[in-house]
């Protein structure tokens, strides 16, 4: 089937069975990668930019500070762990609760802003939160980040599961990744996606036509904000260490980098933004320390030629056909 109305039922088609198609490459990630660690933490990382495209691919919003949520869930989950003897099911909703208040504040003092502004009042408060983790050494442990607290065994409806094999840990953790992904994509296709859509598009034109902005961007800042708090919560199982990098604005450039690689604004996009990052850091570090100038020149040119990124320009080259 040709023309637009075969594009827009194959569009259709794709978005009806994004979440299951999503969550069956998930699964082949371990035994397709060169390692099972590289698989989790393109899990997680994905999970991340998932979060992160909510509010830039669809809310056309610039955020440089998102790493501060994602940071607030690792720490409060390790926190919650260690030192307030929470068990590991619940050390993540903690870690979520904890990431969404911090993203609710955010937003409500960063919505005040618009374009360049509104992306350097974020990076700004989220120093703020960089620099309140440092200072707070006797709770975070400063520069050598939080550490006393692993989770080696996990009990799972009767199942006894070692959280140290890495692919079973890989199997736990895509649990909460597929459910935050069938989240997501309810939201996305619900009223509510379709008015942050429209702010993306012209919001003005949004405004004019009665939807109220403002609240609208606090609560795609908020949802995006709980995607990236869970990212950290898994991030802090994974490694039972939480450095302090992730609250820095190195990793709020690295979310930045993986959603446009993928293509902002795509369903699965953030995790093939993942995966090509990711590869690209193992692969060029084996041959320079320099491997951030490598990664930029390629992330550059994306930008500049590619600018739907990897899997948002072969939905287009697809659609186009």
């Amino acid at each position: 089937m040709t023309g637009p109305t075969g594009h827009r039922g194959w569009r259709a088609r794709l978005t009806a069975w994004r979440v299951p198609l999503s969550i069956l490459v998930l699964c082949l990630l371990p035994w397709v990668l060169p390692s099972q660690a590289l698989a989790v933490n393109v899990l997680i990382y994905g999970l991340l930019a998932v979060g992160y495209n909510l509010l830039f691919g669809y809310t056309g919003m610039l955020s440089f500070g998102h790493a501060a949520f994602f940071g607030a869930g690792a720490y409060a989950a390790g926190l919650g762990i260690g030192q307030l003897g929470l068990p590991w099911y619940a050390a993540i909703p903690f870690g979520m609760l904890v990431g969404g208040a911090l993203a609710f504040a955010v937003g409500l003092l960063s919505i005040r802003t618009r374009g360049i502004y509104f992306s350097m009042v974020t990076l700004a408060l989220a120093q703020l939160v960089y620099y309140a983790a440092l200072q707070s050494s006797s709770i975070t442990g400063g520069e050598n980040g939080l550490r006393g607290f692993t989770v080696a065994r996990i009990e799972l409806f009767g199942w006894s599961v070692d959280f140290l094999d890495p692919v079973k840990k890989y199997y736990v953790l895509m649990v909460f990744a597929a459910v935050a992904l069938w989240l997501v994509s309810r939201v996305l296709a619900s009223p509510f996606g379709a008015v942050i859509e429209a702010i993306r598009e012209n919001e003005t034109r949004a405004r004019a036509c009665g939807y109220d902005v403002e609240r609208t961007k606090v609560m795609a800042f908020t949802l995006s904000g709980l995607v990236c708090a869970l990212a950290g919560t898994l991030f802090a199982l994974h490694l039972a260490i939480v450095p302090l990098d992730t609250l820095s604005i190195q990793t709020s450039g690295m979310i930045v980098m993986m959603t446009l690689l993928g293509g902002a604004g795509s369903f699965f996009g953030p995790f093939v933004g993942a995966l090509a990052f990711l590869l690209m850091e193992d692969v060029v570090a084996l041959w320079t320390p320099h491997w951030q100038i490598v990664v930029g020149t390629v992330f550059i040119l994306f930008v500049l030629f590619l600018p739907k990124g990897i899997w948002g320009t072969l939905i287009a080259w697809r659609a186009g056909r």
